[in-house]
């Protein structure tokens, strides 16, 4: 950020130093290894008395000075001009830091033309003897500015003790000093027998022809097991870290590993072919393919060399980006004030994509081009808007090291965010999605307290059912929403009846089958086990049916609805009326009927960062273009065949890896679960925003089609972070949780987060995801009305038996949640889709909506004036 930017964005800055630096380090590794061919074959024209290889060498020696000195000069040249208008952060520390290491290597390579002019001009007209003095001479200072040069770019990737004491000596002797001198070496050698092929081929003398190819072939073979067994020790010095990121930490590197030793593999088969004795006409084009070969080998093994000190350019020192770490603390202070040729200070409305235009020049353009051949920000962003993008920059760095942390605030951030949608990629910014929301009607059952005989609660066990609809591709959620009813014995002293009833439920009209969701049942073997009819569940269930009494609970249950929030004529409605009805067993007569709404929703906003839009009307469920995405995201990073699979029409459920104890999953016991996982990867991409985070994968915005938080709460503005923490807060007690277990994938997505809600990590409470949730009674202390401020976060229930749908009131008899209202939706609810739709039963019973009993309305279930009391808990009685 201290110097001016060449802007070169059609192809980025990365293609023409990667270009010219592979060329010349090809010829410069030729210029070494052809020294010593050179005199090593003199001297086999001397020793066997041969005027014909003696004039190869002379000829060879003209074709490797022009090579060499002219071409090689030059684009020795041009890799410094490059490096310096590129990356002149970088090249100043190196210049300053290994001054003296410079100076050397330019001696040496004085040293290395004077020598080789000599050597080349004076060919037969020098003694023998002190002609192969002045080649060995040459050949000295080409290995010594190759010994230099290889101290000096070695410590880029491999700093060791230098990142600390900036010693000369320390940084020239880094950890991969001498593996990669003698890998270099190698390559030196097998590169000098390749060019050696370009001018043998031509020596008219057949016999010496022969001798001459077959030195070449000999150069080449023998080289070539050195090179892979200092390769390999290259690599065994390499820190952790970057061997596991070469290995197995980047997909743009692992093309370059794997066909390195194929490259290599065919470079010694095609030599060997030299040897055979045949037509010019097939060796010409043999020897030209085996340099092209050569250059690969080279190339490849540069790419993963450069590529695998990701994302610095001077390892532990300087990102690629040129800016120091130490000098900047990412996503915190502007970038643009402290940016020297920025015209742009600050970011305004007026000038937004103007400075996100400068952010990109400084932070992406010394890498990425705009359509150019090598990473192509068009490829990475085109198929997303700029809340993506925005997110993308914000997690950069933070678990996948191959891009340095975006350094500015979060404007900054939005504004090169809005500069890549708009500019770049000629989208239009993102705009809230709002739903066109119409009121249902809402038929309350009549209810006579006078006559009545029983009294039938009903609510949704999960409070709201998010379902996976990515069809085809995979599933992590299918339908299957629960439900749960008491039928209660009007009486002085009311009774819980649990013979002699049948208590059934029954969808509303028109919405009698998933049909737009048949395909769920094609790909959930892990958790389904059968192929279920169209209008089933997971677990048998269909969407009219009878709800089993648990003995445990003492409470009339049915799991695995497979409801859906569409209507059979394709309507919206993620708050169905399902009809809930008691009938004695032995008469048929029906004792008591209620309304109860089972809450559904596709609502995942997965386009935003992975492409595509909203599958439904523009407002609820996932593409397939999303859900591809998905997959394409998920095979990149873990290595999986997640879209093969699919495209086979196998695809499968994310639980048949992760645990899920909404499931009941154990799958592979050493993954992360599914929730921690889920949270504790997108947490490094969505940090630092408020409570909105949460509506990028729920179903809680609040303009979109499901507005899920609804309930007496979310009226009093008590929003998710209250009782969940913000994400970062949520995420941190699922992964402690992993960590404490010894899952060490934990502390990879933990590392860079903060949380928000208690001072430092170690104040985190762990938890299991779906069975540790908070504690209502946190903030509700002795069922009171809680305290201005008060907050439910990290205080969490022991185990299943303490969940709000699971606890009862003192008498054991009646769920908190039959009278208070389903999770969510606690009454007095407010649904956008009818004032009183998840009110239904407290204005059946009582005529207004509110808890059950409220405003001492006891007659709900008792037929004689109660004179007050607490008998179901604390405080229940309110003046």
């Amino acid at each position: 950020m201290d110097y001016p930017v060449w802007q070169i964005a059609a192809t980025g800055g990365g293609f023409w130093i990667a270009l010219i630096a592979t060329v010349h380090v090809f010829v410069a590794h030729f210029a070494v290894g052809g020294g010593l061919f050179l005199v090593l074959t003199e001297a086999k024209g001397h020793r066997e008395n041969s005027p014909a290889i003696l004039n190869y060498v002379k000829s060879h020696t003209a074709f490797f000075l022009l090579l060499t000195m002219v071409f090689g000069g030059l684009s020795g040249v041009a890799i410094w001009f490059t490096i310096a208008v590129l990356s002149p952060g970088g090249t100043l520390t190196l210049v300053n830091a290994f001054v003296w290491g410079w100076a050397m290597e330019w001696t040496f390579f004085l040293g290395e033309i004077v020598a080789l002019l000599v050597y080349h001009y004076s060919f037969g007209k020098m003694a023998a003897r002190d002609h192969m003095r002045v080649g060995w001479l040459y050949f000295l200072f080409a290995w010594l500015s190759l010994f230099t040069i290889n101290g000096i770019i070695g410590v880029m990737l491999t700093p060791g003790a230098w990142a600390t004491t900036n010693d000369f000596w320390d940084g020239m002797f880094n950890p991969s000093f001498w593996p990669s001198l003698v890998f270099r070496s190698f390559l030196a050698f097998l590169l000098a027998g390749l060019f050696g092929f370009v001018t043998a081929i031509r020596v008219k003398d057949a016999a010496a022809r022969e001798r001459v190819v077959r030195t070449c072939v000999a150069w080449a073979v023998v080289s070539l097991p050195f090179l892979a067994l200092s390769g390999w020790w290259y690599l065994s010095v390499l820190p952790q870290a970057t061997l596991d990121f070469i290995l197995r930490g980047s997909a743009e590197i692992t093309p370059y590993l794997k066909a390195l030793p194929v490259i290599a593999v065919a470079v010694g088969v095609l030599a060997l072919l030299m040897a055979v004795r045949l037509p010019l006409a097939v060796r010409t084009p043999v020897a030209a393919l085996l340099l092209v070969l050569g250059f690969g080998v080279v190339g490849a093994f540069e790419y993963i060399r450069e590529a695998g000190r990701r994302p610095f350019i001077i390892q532990e020192r300087m990102w690629s980006t040129g800016i120091v770490p130490g000098k900047a603390e990412p996503l915190a202070d502007p970038f643009l004030p402290r940016a020297a040729w920025a015209k742009n200070k600050e970011v305004t409305a007026e000038n937004r994509l103007d400075a996100g235009r400068e952010i990109y020049a400084f932070q992406c353009l010394p890498c990425h081009s705009l359509s150019g051949p090598m990473k192509d920000i068009r490829k990475y962003t085109r198929h997303i808007g700029n809340e993506g993008v925005a997110s993308y920059i914000t997690g950069q760095g933070r678990i996948f090291k191959q891009m340095p942390p975006f350094v500015g605030s979060p404007e900054e951030r939005d504004a090169l965010a809005a500069y890549i949608t708009a500019t770049v990629n000629g989208r239009p910014l993102d705009k809230p999605v709002v739903a066109d929301i119409k009121t249902l009607p809402v038929d309350i059952p009549a209810f006579d307290p006078n006559t009545a005989s029983h009294l039938l609660l009903s609510w949704c066990t999960l409070g709201l059912k998010c379902i996976t609809d990515a069809d085809g591709f995979f599933t992590f959620l299918p339908p299957g929403s629960a439900l749960g009813a008491v039928l209660v014995r009007r009486d002085v002293l009311p009774e819980v009846v649990s013979d002699g009833v049948e208590i059934t439920y029954a969808a509303p009209e028109g919405f009698t089958h998933p049909s737009r969701h048949v395909e769920f049942w094609k790909y959930a073997p892990s958790l389904i086990g059968k192929a279920p009819k169209p209008d089933q569940s997971a677990g048998g269930k269909g969407m009219d049916g009878t709800l089993a009494f648990n003995e445990k609970s003492r409470i009339f249950e049915a799991a695995g609805i497979p409801v859906v929030p569409f209507a059979d004529d394709g309507t919206i409605n993620p708050y169905p009326l399902f009809t809930v009805t008691a009938t004695d067993k032995a008469t048929g007569k029906v004792l008591a009927e209620t309304r109860t709404v089972l809450p559904v929703s596709t609502e995942m906003s997965c386009w935003k960062c992975h492409g595509g839009t909203f599958r439904i009307d523009g407002v609820m469920g996932i593409a397939n273009p999303t859900a591809a995405g998905i997959l394409a995201v998920h095979d990149k990073r873990s290595g999986t065949d997640l879209a093969a699979r699919a495209a086979a029409g196998k695809p499968v459920s994310c639980q048949s890896c992760h645990p899920d104890a909404l499931f009941d999953a154990t799958a592979d016991p050493k993954r992360l679960n599914l929730s921690a996982a889920m949270h504790g990867f997108h947490v490094n991409y969505l940090t630092g925003k408020g409570e909105e985070a949460c509506a990028n994968c729920h179903p809680d915005s609040h303009t979109g089609a499901t507005r899920c938080l609804r309930d007496n709460h979310a009226s009093k503005g008590i929003g998710c972070a209250s009782c969940h923490g913000f994400l970062e807060d949520h995420a941190l007690t699922l992964l402690r949780a992993e960590l404490d277990a010894g899952k060490e994938r934990a502390a990879i997505f933990m590392q860079n987060i903060t949380p928000r809600s208690v001072p430092k990590t170690a104040d985190i409470n762990a938890r299991q995801a779906w069975i540790q949730e908070p504690d209502c009674l946190t903030c509700h202390k002795d069922f009171a009305t809680p305290e201005r401020g008060a907050r439910a976060f990290n205080v969490w229930v022991k185990d299943r038996s303490g969940l709000y749908r699971s606890r009862k009131e003192d008498t054991g008899n009646v769920p908190c949640i039959a009278c208070h209202g389903a999770p969510h939706a606690t009454y007095v609810a407010n649904n956008v889709y009818g004032k009183n739709r998840d009110n239904v039963q407290p204005v059946q019973y009582m005529g207004f909506a509110g808890v059950i009993g409220s405003r001492n309305r006891c007659d709900v279930c008792h037929t004689v004036e109660m004179e007050g009391g607490e008998m179901h808990h604390p405080n229940m009685v309110k003046p």
